[in-house]
């Protein structure tokens, strides 16, 4: 893999340090610092004439920022001649925004996919898309990762019994039955209203959970109000335990502590987004690593591999 170089931005170094361990490759040096006016300055310290790059760079919080710094790489590669530019994004911001909901709002998701693709980049590798439809609003391949195989080897090898997959909303309803499916559990929807953005009651649950161990399926917890609420409709319903699994851990505002004071015996977690501290501190937020599962995706994008094999 002599033509391939990995860059990271600050967004989560402990990830992109594990993926270039996975794939016995050492980051590139690049220099990201701030002018006094908080405008970011990229600098590409090697030679990356010919090379094919994967700049590695969630665009967690702070979104914005973190997001311009992945921008400014990007360009500041094609402008030394790199041959081919990934962007490998595991948490892709603004996901949420994919379509309009009132009269006079952006597609925030459309925008930001226009910004990556017109700066330069050729690919784009992610995991867990908020809405899979969001893959058509860029003009190049993207890669669409799912955790699922990191989730389900956690949960095979902790949990037992009769099991029941939750689904928090009718949105996850494809994914918690594919879930249910490979897990051969039953299957359960929390019917959800929600009358402002981080703002949702759960309403009741359509399926049997009682005597059962519970297992909520999302892509992201970012208050956690969806989770919390759901997690007690289902305890209230007889459920024996309930846990939560969720990609993305955003956990903004008072999350750590709504999961604390939940029902929620367990909340499993990938690296997609670095954990604040108190999130690291907490008892019940386990944090599992996707990245041989993105250094495969790496490795097999470089060689022309087929992905295939990793959505199984």
């Amino acid at each position: 893999m002599n033509t391939m170089s990995l860059f990271s931005g600050n967004s989560n170094p402990v990830l992109a340090t594990r993926i270039a361990e996975y794939l016995s490759k050492p980051l590139g040096s690049a220099k990201l610092t701030r002018f006094s006016d908080g405008e970011i300055q990229v600098e590409i310290q090697e030679n990356v004439r010919r090379q094919e790059v994967f700049v590695i760079q969630s665009t967690c919080y702070p979104v914005n920022d973190n997001l311009i710094e992945l921008l400014l790489m990007i360009d500041a590669l094609k402008r030394s001649s790199a041959s081919y530019i990934t962007a490998v994004v595991p948490y892709f911001g603004y996901a949420r925004q994919d379509k309009k909901v009132l009269p006079r709002v952006p597609i925030s998701a459309k925008l930001v996919a226009d910004l990556i693709t017109n700066t330069g980049v050729n690919r784009l590798i992610t995991l867990d898309l908020h809405a899979g439809q969001i893959q058509g609003f860029f003009n190049i391949p993207v890669d669409n990762l799912y955790a699922a195989p990191v989730m389900l080897d956690y949960i095979k090898s902790n949990f037992s019994g009769d099991l029941a997959v939750v689904s928090p909303d009718a949105g996850g309803v494809e994914r918690a039955r594919a879930f249910a499916k490979r897990l051969n559990a039953t299957l359960a929807i929390v019917d959800k209203r929600r009358s402002s953005p981080n703002q949702a009651k759960a309403m009741a649950i359509i399926g049997d959970v009682e005597d059962k161990v519970v297992i909520i399926f999302d892509d992201m917890v970012d208050t956690a109000g969806t989770i919390t609420e759901a997690a007690g409709i289902i305890k209230a319903k007889g459920a024996k335990s309930v846990h939560a699994c969720c990609t993305h851990a955003v956990l903004s505002g008072p999350a750590v502590e709504r999961i604390e004071n939940s029902s929620l015996e367990t909340l499993v977690v990938t690296d997609t987004i670095p954990l604040k501290e108190n999130a690291i501190q907490s008892k019940k937020i386990k944090q599992l690593s996707i990245s041989k599962l993105v250094g495969e995706a790496i490795i097999r994008s470089y060689r022309g591999d087929s992905v295939h094999c990793l959505f199984v």
